[in-house]
């Protein structure tokens, strides 16, 4: 997962000036980030505390750990499954 350059924080402060009405493109200039990245985290922020902010990211990265350790129990079982299948 990319790390983003802007905190928690700074995200939701974008977040509220930008339901507050200053106007995208205006945002945008001031931040030099793109407007779909505004969305995006409209999106995917919208309405949240900094509080759930956090526990989002840290459930993000416990989901990826966990991918991450099913893959390496997936390939462990197939190698091993292949590997028994030839001495058999």
């Amino acid at each position: 997962m990319n790390k983003s350059r802007f905190s928690e924080s700074q995200i939701l402060t974008i977040l509220k000036e930008y339901e507050g009405g200053i106007p995208c493109k205006d945002l945008c200039r001031q931040y030099g980030i793109n407007k779909n990245t505004i969305y995006n985290w409209k999106n995917k922020y919208g309405g949240m505390t900094n509080s759930e902010m956090k526990k989002l990211r840290q459930l993000e990265e416990e989901n990826s750990k966990l991918k991450r350790m099913y893959a390496n129990v997936s390939l462990e079982y197939n190698a091993l499954k292949e590997l028994m299948t030839k001495k058999l």
